[in-house]
């Protein structure tokens, strides 16, 4: 199963804040951080928090996707890899807000079982 895909579907091999941690990339970081506080309406978000490896993988997270993530904590509290292993997959209202916005996230969780 490839790793670099989230519990919910996400690529985090395309992530801004994984692309940012890697590459040591500070510019990136402080676009990210812009980025995504708009889009997730807080001031909390600095480029010193976007520092991520992915969700699934070893090493350091992102705050929110450790500590907050509904998704994930659903997902190790049923002892999936991902959600894709779930029976409700087409009918969950918590992942359903990712694949919204990103309609590809839940092709991601599909053809992980091909």
């Amino acid at each position: 199963m490839k790793q670099l895909i989230a519990c919910c579907g996400i690529d985090c091999e395309n992530c801004d804040a994984r692309m940012a941690t890697i590459a040591n990339d500070n510019e990136l970081r402080e676009k990210t951080a812009q980025k995504w506080s708009v889009m997730n309406n807080t001031s909390e978000i600095t480029a010193a928090t976007i520092n991520c490896m992915g969700c699934r993988s070893n090493g350091i997270k992102f705050a929110y996707c450790s500590d907050y993530c509904e998704i994930r904590k659903c997902v190790k509290e049923k002892g999936f890899d991902t959600c894709g292993d779930c029976k409700e997959l087409d009918n969950c209202q918590i992942v359903g807000s990712i694949f919204k916005h990103n309609p590809s996230a839940k092709e991601n969780l599909v053809s992980l079982d091909i």
